[in-house]
């Protein structure tokens, strides 16, 4: 048997959960190890992301 898959449209409160602090300039930032290096100025970086809305946040050492 197949899975059923929902075909009801999303409310406007589950379409907009979690954007409206980001919107206001709330971000839950979490530290982003992936990238550390600038290649460019050849410095230390530390990349913050949104956990919410994935806004990167970027500060050299």
């Amino acid at each position: 048997m197949a899975d059923v898959i929902p075909f009801r449209k999303p409310s406007l409160k589950e379409k907009r959960k979690g954007n409206i602090l980001c919107r206001q300039g709330h971000h839950k930032w979490e530290l982003d190890k992936a990238k550390q290096f600038d290649v460019k100025q050849g410095k230390l970086v530390t990349l913050y992301r949104c956990v919410r809305c994935r806004k990167q946040k970027v500060t050299l050492l």
